[in-house]
């Protein structure tokens, strides 16, 4: 890493923490069917772990029912079994020819501790982003130490706190969103 690009260095290494923070608030179901919530189960594939998206159609039938239609009919009591074992709190239906999911409805207290669990996300986010900042920093008082001039080290680290700055408040508005989502009923 060199000083001259330090700035797109920490851009990068900040959006990714933003765009794992996304994938995560996804699996965070709010009471909608979204195949997005199987996302991470796996299936075992004659013997290999494969996500149940590349053995299987999943699509929204409504609201709050997922349908699961498997390209091989072996694969239903597999992907069954897979949705059970990962502990999602949904119950699958075999039909046969096909898996249903109903998404329950939330309850107040289940839609509270979601919302606590997306903020919970949302600031393990901002430590990774200021733990971000920090080594950017570091590395400028080291390069300033090491001759590169004190002034243009000082404008550095007033854009990399800006830049971390704004990435912290698109996190908040993130999160915010997740929340009004979460609680809408």
């Amino acid at each position: 890493m060199d000083i001259e690009n330090l700035v797109q260095v920490g851009q990068g290494t900040m959006s990714k923490a933003v765009d794992h923070l996304k994938e995560e608030l996804v699996k965070i179901r709010a009471g909608k069917a979204t195949p997005a919530i199987l996302n991470g189960i796996k299936a075992d594939y004659y013997g290999t772990p494969t996500d149940i998206s590349k053995i299987a159609n999943i699509s929204v039938t409504d609201s709050k029912t997922l349908s699961i239609q498997p390209w091989e009919k072996s694969m239903l009591a597999v992907i069954e079994r897979a949705i059970f074992e990962a502990n999602i709190g949904l119950t699958p239906m075999n039909d046969g020819e096909n898996i249903r999911i109903t998404i329950p409805p939330l309850t107040e207290d289940r839609r509270k501790l979601l919302v606590k669990q997306a903020k919970s996300a949302g600031e393990d986010t901002k430590v990774s982003l200021r733990n971000d900042r920090q080594k950017l920093m570091s590395f400028v008082k080291k390069e300033v130490k090491d001759g590169y001039p004190e002034d243009l080290g000082k404008k550095l680290e007033a854009s990399i706190q800006k830049m971390t700055t704004d990435f912290g408040a698109k996190i908040d508005d993130i999160v915010n969103a997740k929340e009004k989502e979460i609680m809408t009923v």
